[in-house]
Order: structure tokens, then sequence, then C-alpha cells
């Protein structure tokens, strides 16, 4: 039961850049691996990028170099910093928490926040 939401998203001009936040509502954020996922419309959701609970990243090819994801335990926060923004990078941005427990596996989405480059 992990309530996350997101913030940051707008509307900014290409070669922007934009930080976008989500905020897990458990204290037992520090044990999920987070990741960030975009939809644009007509397209499938895709996996932008991803961090485990010890501190590996990976990133989906058309970000890299441009994109970083962190997370701040203390404060059950997970960020997207985007640099060099462009008119492709246009989608819903959504926050993802994942934990395997045995063998059960647990999945929380948040509500997504619009990310929109255009001139």
């Amino acid at each position: 039961q992990v309530q996350l939401v997101e913030s940051g998203g707008g509307l900014v001009q290409p070669g922007g850049s934009l930080r976008l936040s989500c905020a897990a509502s458990r204290s037992i954020f520090s044990l999920y691996a987070m990741g960030w996922y975009r939809q644009a419309p007509g397209k499938q959701r895709e996996l932008v990028a991803s961090i485990t609970s010890g501190g590996s990243t990976n990133y989906a090819e058309p970000v890299k170099g441009r994109f970083t994801i962190s997370r701040d335990n203390a404060k059950n926060t997970v960020y997207l910093q985007m640099y060099g923004l462009k008119p492709e990078d246009t989608a819903i941005y959504y926050c993802n928490a994942a934990v395997v427990v045995g063998t059960s596996g647990y999945e929380y989405w948040g509500q997504g926040t619009q990310v929109t480059v255009s001139s």
C-alpha cells in the first residue's frame, strides 16, 4: 500500500530542463526499486530510467546522457533530472515502485505528470 505522487512537469522549450519528483507515502521506501516511465499519445508506455534499492541505475537509450535518476531515502523521494529536452520527450511521466517479497511481487504507480516540449 504505497501511494506515489509526481510533480515538476510542465511546458518547456526544446533544449530546456525539468526536474520531476516522486514522493512515496511509506517509510519502507528504501526497500523498493524505483522507476520512471512515460507514455505519449498513441504510444506504448516505456521505461525511461530505473534505480534499485542499492543505487544501481539504468537508462533507456533515447535519454542516456541527458536524464539522471536519483533517490533520497530520508525523504522517500525519487527524482528525474532532465536536460536537453526534445519534442519527442513529450509524454505523461509516471513514477513506479516495485518490490519482491518471497515469490510475490508488488508494484505501485503514480497518477503521472505531463511534460510538454514545444516552441
